[in-house]
């Protein structure tokens, strides 16, 4: 959470219309709970838990479509208003800035999220190969 309102807090405090928030937190806590699980998951509660990893094997299918569909929402928002309409209540001169802001740390974060959520279940069924064959995470 602490991350989520350090990246978000720029925008908190200057935009006044911003629809994005929940879209925007739930990108940047996918990216960070997802990647933290692919390089940790020997350390997580999901270690020792087989069923609940093939569960999540394939609940991860729909959010990974659900994430595309979002990001694909904003950008086409970005392609037919402009990032320019979040931000027309600031100063003219960081007008620019704070847009090119917004809509890079969502692409960041949006890209970030898809591309951890279709590793995470790849990374799951290995985890879950090597429990079965091996007796390790």
């Amino acid at each position: 959470m602490l991350i989520t309102g350090a990246v978000l807090a720029p925008v908190i405090i200057e935009v006044k219309y911003y629809p994005f928030y929940l879209l925007n937190v739930l990108f940047i806590i996918a990216f960070l709970t997802l990647t933290r699980y692919l390089f940790l998951l020997h350390l997580t509660f999901l270690a020792r838990r087989q069923r609940l990893k093939v569960a999540l094997v394939f609940l991860s299918i729909p959010f990974i479509f659900f994430l595309v569909e979002q990001l694909n929402g904003f950008q086409d928002f970005l392609d037919t208003e402009g990032a320019i309409v979040l931000v027309e209540s600031l100063p003219a001169e960081s007008q620019t800035g704070m847009a090119f802001y917004i809509q890079n740390q969502m692409l960041l974060f949006g890209v970030g999220s898809i591309i951890s959520a279709v590793l995470f279940p790849i990374r799951l069924v290995v985890s879950v190969w090597r429990n079965y064959n091996k007796g390790t995470v």
